[in-house]
């Protein structure tokens, strides 16, 4: 007898969709039995959060939606992390929660809670998946998850809908539907805003992640000679040695990139979301906003914009491009000395082993198309503005749901779709503390993979938040004088670094490994209280 969650199995074969990460619980049995023998691989994660993150950034790398699972109640709602940063983050997701059979419903029963109001404002669309309709509920889902913005779907999976005898035939995979082409007035009205401004600024933002405009921008940005802030998650798009990148917004001296952009009369979003950072928090009032992107601005009444030129971005950037070039007033000559200043600032001398030593020596080592997974916390904001990731795509992320733990089960995904590639994550002790049964997980999957820890003893970011507002530091301590550092992990090295030589010599080691590594750089965190 075919199953309904044979048929779940083979729609998620046939959409392209080859790993569903999660944890197994006594209702979702039948749905993991279904995936033995197929394309689907079930990999377990050590936590249902970690899972999500896990297909969170399986669906960035390959470009079909991710997908996790967890049993119910308790699996779903630690799950429920993983999912929220695929919905803040805009990355197609299908998260599957097993659910006690039907006879049940209405009953008080262990661990049962409505999963569907749970995940209800975590994704576009929630559902219970049926034996009659499962086909069609996932052909649905599939269209849902990745229409713009992309995002999670929730589907709760009974266990006796699972047991059933599947009814329908599965449906074909959902052709995606190219987003419109912006309106030929929006497009006439950003080009006179364009000419009308003495200092037009471009801002990018993650929509461009997933706009295959990477090649428009360049040649947007070319033609008009313009200089180029960013989002984090956006970085990679404008290459940051030629003369055009001027900073990452909102982060790690955010004082000396806002300076350098003071002048400017227009800013000219494309594909800026601002779930990153708030058009508000970087462009003064009365400055107009040339938004070029999927979906209108999201802007306060004190920022309204010259014109929404809402489509496809792609088609948006050649046709401004196509454009006489700009006669603006930016000096572009000194974008690189503004770089080398910037630069400088985040990398002060004459301390100790400090952790912009930790991404220089990384950045150094690891080959141009290395991805590197970064958690949230201090380190962040010193990661977006020194990490040039040399291309889109390979700085990997939380910044929409910036939830700290992403880091190691991110890089976890990385290695297990991108074995070709070296996968480092950088994780403050505070998310490796969270995430630190992940290593297991590399391990078990045999995955080459470095973690490097910024080990500081404290939660640094706030830490520094509490001395700026005169607060005592309380509650961010890590560790106390006992700590002692392992050997192995779980099976995974472990080598602890106090010095910039030390540590490259160990990253060396860790990159040619054949498995995962853990390296604890004991850094001094003194320079986050200078530069975040």
């Amino acid at each position: 007898m075919r199953t309904t969650a044979d048929l779940v199995v083979s729609a998620l074969e046939q959409a392209g969709i080859r790993h569903v990460f999660g944890y197994p619980g006594g209702q979702n049995l039948r749905f993991i039995q279904a995936m033995e023998g197929s394309r689907v691989q079930f990999v377990l994660a050590s936590h249902e959060g970690a899972a999500g993150f896990m297909a969170d950034v399986c669906a960035r790398l390959t470009g079909r939606p991710g997908a996790c699972l967890s049993t119910l109640g308790p699996g779903a709602t630690n799950l429920a992390t993983g999912v929220g940063n695929a919905y803040l983050d805009r990355v197609p997701m299908l998260a599957f929660t097993g659910k006690m059979g039907r006879a049940w419903r209405g009953r008080t029963v262990q661990m049962q809670i409505d999963h569907q109001a749970l995940f209800r404002p975590l994704t576009k669309w929630t559902t219970e998946l049926e034996s009659a309709s499962a086909a069609d509920t996932l052909r649905r889902a599939l269209e849902i998850a990745r229409d713009e913005q992309p995002g999670p779907v929730h589907l709760d999976f009974p266990e006796d809908t699972a047991e059933e005898e599947a009814v329908e035939a599965i449906a074909a995979e959902p052709a995606r539907r190219a987003a419109p082409h912006a309106s030929d007035d929006a497009l006439v009205r950003a080009e006179a805003a364009m000419r009308k401004a003495r200092f037009p600024l471009v801002a990018v933002g993650l929509t461009m992640n997933r706009a295959g405009a990477t090649d428009a921008l360049a040649a947007f940005v070319e033609r008009h000679r313009l200089p180029v802030v960013s989002t984090m998650m956006a970085k990679g798009h404008v290459p940051e040695d030629g003369g055009r990148f001027v900073g990452v917004v909102g982060r790690a001296r955010r004082d000396i990139v806002a300076e350098f952009c003071r002048p400017a009369d227009l800013v000219i979003g494309v594909g800026y979301d601002p779930v990153e950072f708030n058009y508000e928090d970087f462009v003064p009032r009365g400055v107009p906003i040339v938004h070029v992107d999927t979906v209108p601005a999201d802007l306060a009444p004190t920022h309204a914009p010259a014109c929404d030129v809402v489509g496809d971005i792609r088609h948006s950037l050649e046709r401004l491009a196509a454009a006489e070039p700009l006669a603006h007033q930016w000096d572009m000559a000194s974008v690189p000395t503004h770089r080398r200043r910037l630069r400088e600032a985040l990398m002060p001398a004459g301390r100790g082993f400090s952790p912009h030593q930790v991404v220089a020596g990384m950045r150094e080592l690891m080959a141009p198309d290395g991805l590197l997974t970064v958690d949230v916390g201090a380190h962040t904001h010193l990661v977006a503005q020194l990490w040039d990731p040399r291309g889109p795509g390979r700085l990997l992320v939380s910044n929409g749901w910036s939830s700290m733990g992403f880091s190691i089960p991110a890089a976890v995904a990385a290695g297990l779709v991108c074995p070709e590639r070296q996968v480092v994550a950088c994780v403050g002790d505070g998310g490796y503390l969270m995430m630190a049964g992940e290593i297991n997980t590399a391990v078990r999957l045999g995955l080459r993979v470095v973690f490097v820890v910024l080990r500081d003893r404290y939660l640094s970011l706030i830490r520094v938040k509490q001395s700026r507002r005169k607060f005592a530091w309380s509650g961010v301590q890590l560790y106390g004088d006992r700590y002692r550092p392992s050997d192995t992990l779980f099976g995974a090295p472990v080598e602890v670094v106090e010095s910039d030589d030390a540590f490259r010599a160990a990253f060396s080691r860790a990159l040619a490994s054949g498995g995962p590594v853990v390296l604890e750089a004991v850094v001094d965190p003194s320079e986050y209280d200078e530069i975040v």
